[in-house]
């Protein structure tokens, strides 16, 4: 399934605004990344499996309240923050990415299919102000380095049924990388128990709760 049916197939409670602005991004990254290279090229086709479902894995982790704050680091052409931004349209997402290019890629898209609840920003993680729920990432260090960056940035109040903190899309085999959390709480969740396609056999969403 190259479109919107498989998002459908997991999410069977879209509305017909996110149906419309779901469908418009196949389109709409095509044409994008033939400027700016924030999808691998060979990716475009799978553009709803490889990056729209694989950012919504999140949303089967938690449901963000409405109010809610998201920080999406690296977020490079839009990912996770942009299918997650449609799928919770009550919530405030800020991503960041440090290359301009891709953001203003980002803005763009965001901008054409009538999100009002995203702003992003060209800026290193590390250099952002303010407090969020939740920081999200795909893939774009290593969690000791973002736990780092981003620790002192999520908000102490809580607000949801599991407890402030990172939760990022990982790949492979992640025992050494989460060794060097030096024993901090986290929670790994195999996609396969998500998601039935094949290309989510290695993939995991990582949840790291961050007390303050």
């Amino acid at each position: 399934m190259g479109n919107i049916d498989i998002i459908e197939k997991y999410f069977d409670n879209l509305t017909d605004v996110q149906k419309h602005q779901f469908r418009q991004l196949q389109d709409l990254y095509a044409e994008w990344n033939e400027k700016v290279n924030v999808i691998s090229r060979k990716d475009i086709e799978n553009l709803y499996e490889r990056h729209i479902l694989h950012s919504l894995s999140i949303a089967k982790i938690i449901e963000f309240k409405p109010g809610s704050e998201i920080l999406d680091v690296g977020t490079g052409g839009g990912f996770p923050g942009i299918p997650l931004a449609i799928l919770f349209p009550k919530v405030k997402f800020h991503l960041v990415d440090s290359i301009g290019k891709k953001i203003n890629v980002v803005n763009e898209i965001a901008k054409t299919i009538g999100l009002t609840n995203v702003v992003a920003e060209q800026i290193r993680a590390e250099k952002v102000d303010g407090e969020y729920d939740f920081v999200v990432s795909r893939a774009v260090t290593r969690i000791d380095v973002l736990y780092k960056w981003v620790r002192t940035k999520v908000s102490h109040q809580q607000g949801h049924e599991l407890n402030n903190g990172i939760i990022c899309l990982k790949g492979g085999d992640l025992k050494e990388e989460f060794s060097k959390l030096n024993k901090k709480k986290f929670t790994l969740t195999p996609m396969t128990d998500i998601f039935e396609e094949d290309f989510f056999e290695t993939k995991k969403v990582a949840y790291v709760p961050i007390a303050r």
